[in-house]
């Protein structure tokens, strides 16, 4: 068996620390959530001084991880992009067109002077006495051991870990001839034309990358233990080409689609949990007529979920089912009883013959990217920690996190998140206080305490699979998380900064 992945390139850390620099804000991640939160804080404390601090070698985050033959937003582009920075292209859009949007607003604001590449962050140490966070920090191109220090710490990461995808072990692999490959870490020179590709998982990632290499390879075959729900819009919404033919202003244009877009979700979210039935209905049958005659729905396309347990897979004009009709690609839904030297043998006692495995397997969770917290000398367990509203971390001070929605576009919340936060830094300047930390108060001391994630409303392997390590809600506001869009919307502008779940000092 070949497998692909990244070659070592550890060194040996230096024992000095050749600075320490403060900052106002360390923003760490230069994704879409690091970003967006640098333009807000930018454009509304203008004074205050900050760095984006990104572990990995240019920005993007997952958009720069990813780069496997296809890839491309699940989401639409007019939500998951910026609410102050108009989208001019199709609604569904590749990886890079998605770093050419971050490019512009990087460009636009000038934050390129603000980020540091290469900076991996492994502690963060707060102190009460300083009212400021030590960040300790490696150089992945250098190895040098650096030290920041700030007043406010802004985790913008994201929300798995981009160095060790999730990749499940199964008998034989160690038999197989073929070459065995991660999408997370696609090799860019890798050619399959002319060959046999067994692509295993059913989920957003396979729906891309099959009917973007189905045209090269002999053949793919989906194998999938278990069917997802899809969804097959067009590449551009309607109304986005009349408005555009109109020559309506594109902030305008993208304001409407962004609203649209936004309804449509949030009808399909009311959905799934008010008449589930009728949603399966309504996906089941828009997907009959893309498939082959005589295709076996019930066997291939039927979950065994509710409908948005875990995320719709969206597939733009029905590529992947194209690719089915054309008979580039099959489906095989069935589990892995072994590899063999020449592929995988499945339960059934079918062989499936490959030269290359994909394992689009997802990832793995990194809970505020695995960076070892203390507060005043005491390690954060964050299993034994609560969150509130989805921002912040019960008894962490200073410290706010942007977690996006499962359901909607992740670009929706963290322009809220980035609201409340600028809002929560006016709190903090009226009051003459340079602390803030939530804290239970004595009528929350009976507060039930629920995981992460509920399963009976999202149930994704990857959040089933970390619940452990994850932080915990409670049984009511403010500390909970993982409403819908809909909700928060309303919620999130008008949260009470002063209910004393916030204590300033």
């Amino acid at each position: 068996m070949t497998t692909t992945t990244e070659p070592a390139t550890a060194r040996e850390p230096r024992s000095d620390r050749s600075q320490t620099e403060h900052v106002d804000v360390l923003i760490v991640g230069a994704g879409v959530s690091g970003i967006g939160a640098a333009h807000h804080l930018q454009e509304q404390f203008p004074d205050r001084s900050f760095v984006i601090l990104d572990a990995q070698d240019n920005r993007g985050g997952t958009w720069w991880t990813h780069r496997y033959p296809g890839v491309r937003s699940d989401s639409d582009l007019f939500t998951y992009g910026y609410r102050f920075k108009p989208w001019r292209g199709p609604s569904i859009a590749a990886g890079e067109e998605i770093l050419n949007y971050l490019d512009e607003v990087i460009d636009e604001d000038d934050l390129g002077r603000h980020i540091r590449y290469h900076h991996r962050v492994t502690a963060a140490s707060w102190s009460t006495e300083d009212r400021r966070w030590t960040v300790e920090v490696t150089r992945g191109d250098t190895g040098e051991q650096l030290q920041f220090t700030t007043d406010f710490l802004w985790m913008c990461q994201g929300y798995y870990n981009h160095t060790k995808p999730y990749q499940p072990q199964w008998e034989g692999m160690d038999r197989f001839e073929g070459l065995l490959v991660h999408p997370q870490q696609w090799p860019q020179d890798l050619d399959l034309a002319g060959k046999r590709v067994v692509v295993i998982g059913s989920g957003s990632t396979a729906a891309t990358l099959i009917p973007a290499i189905a045209q090269e390879a002999a053949h793919v075959t989906m194998l999938q233990r278990s069917p997802s729900y899809f969804l097959a819009p067009p590449l551009t919404h309607e109304l986005a080409v009349t408005l555009r033919q109109l020559d309506i202003p594109e902030d305008w244009t993208h304001e409407i689609l962004r609203r649209a877009y936004a309804a449509q979700f949030n009808e399909l979210a009311r959905m799934s949990h008010e008449a589930p039935d009728e949603l399966h209905v309504f996906l089941m049958e828009s997907l009959k007529p893309l498939l082959p005659e005589g295709f076996d729905v019930e066997k291939h396309f039927t979950p065994r979920y509710r409908p948005w347990q875990q995320r719709i897979a969206i597939v733009p004009e029905g590529d992947l089912f194209a690719a089915l009709r054309e008979g580039k690609a099959s489906i095989v839904t069935d589990t892995i009883e072994t590899f063999t030297e020449k592929g995988i043998r499945v339960s059934s006692g079918e062989e499936l013959e490959a030269d290359v495995v994909v394992t689009a397997t997802g990832f793995n969770l990194s809970v505020l990217g695995d960076v070892a917290f203390t507060v005043d000398g005491e390690p954060v367990d964050f299993p034994q920690r609560v969150t509130w509203r989805g921002i912040m971390i019960s008894g962490v001070p200073n410290m706010a996190y942007v977690f996006g929605y499962f359901r909607h576009s992740w670009t929706l919340r963290a322009d809220l998140v980035s609201d409340l936060v600028c809002r929560l830094f006016e709190t903090m300047k009226a009051k003459g206080t340079t602390m803030v930390v939530s804290t239970l108060r004595p009528e929350d001391a009976d507060m039930q305490i629920r995981p992460w994630s509920d399963p009976e409303n999202f149930n994704a392997g990857y959040v089933m699979r970390s619940q452990h390590v994850l932080f915990k809600q409670g049984d009511r506001e403010p500390w909970t998380h993982m409403m819908e869009h809909a909700q928060e919307m309303e919620v999130l502008p008008k949260a009470d900064l002063d209910d004393g779940t916030l204590v300033y000092r």
